[in-house]
């Protein structure tokens, strides 16, 4: 029997709605779940070249060895940037143009756009791929996770006598359970928001610093000026 589990992404204001990535930047060991994940499923074709295998090291815990022996596929120097193995050259002939580069892709997109994105994926015989995409129509991306998350297909529904696209089913089983491949695919959404911006948690706690120390001096100010204009009032 068929494993059907729908994601709706009902239609509506031109396009899909997204569905939340429940994300945490501040979460070290997702992070470094993700930057696998990137590094395993990612980096063959796409790059983050505004980001060094050093820095993550740093910013997620992680050893000059666990960095080497577990993300740096490619064989580069510690302090290199993440680039793709493949080439320009064979991107452009393989794909008809280069994958983009995915260093700012969370900012531009968003966590939300991603995750539902990377759970969009849906078989579709007319692609060269294979595959499309609910909220990413006619997308070059074959679906790199089709293995770990099943067969799926498209859901229509009528409305207004033609037929949309409400969302997908799984019609056969991946090698991962349901919850471990969700659990996955929010994990690289994490590691992606997070080289977006790599300083985003120190400004955010140094954003409340800021708050706090503002609202002390509002409560000093405030008891000065009491002080001054006493004898006024």
């Amino acid at each position: 029997m068929a494993m059907i589990s729908t994601t709706l992404v009902m239609a509506g204001g031109g396009g899909f709605p997204t569905s939340p990535a429940n994300t945490n930047v501040d979460d070290m060991e997702s992070l470094q779940r993700g930057a696998k994940v990137f590094s395993e499923y990612c980096l063959s074709c796409h790059s983050a070249k505004f980001v060094r295998f050093n820095r993550v090291a740093t910013d997620l815990g992680m050893s000059e060895s666990d960095v080497m022996d577990n993300l740096n596929n490619l064989g580069v120097k510690f302090g290199s940037t993440m680039t793709a193995v493949m080439t320009k050259e064979y991107a452009k002939e393989a794909f008809g143009a280069e994958p983009p580069d995915l260093s700012l892709v969370a900012r531009s997109r968003g966590a939300d756009w991603l995750y539902t994105y990377l759970t969009g994926f849906y078989t579709d015989e007319t692609k060269t791929t294979g595959h499309n995409n609910v909220i990413f129509k006619d997308v070059g991306m074959p679906n790199v996770f089709w293995k770990q998350e099943g067969i799926k297909k498209a859901v229509y529904e009528e409305h207004d006598g033609h037929q949309v696209l409400v969302g997908t089913e799984i019609v056969e089983k991946g090698s991962m359970p349901a919850e471990e491949f969700d659990t996955m695919i929010r994990d690289l959404v994490n590691f992606l928001q997070y080289i977006g911006e790599p300083n985003q948690s120190y400004r955010k706690s140094l954003g409340y610093g800021v708050l706090i120390f503002l609202a002390i001096f509002f409560g000093f100010a405030y008891a000065m000026k009491k002080d001054y204009w006493k004898d006024v009032h």
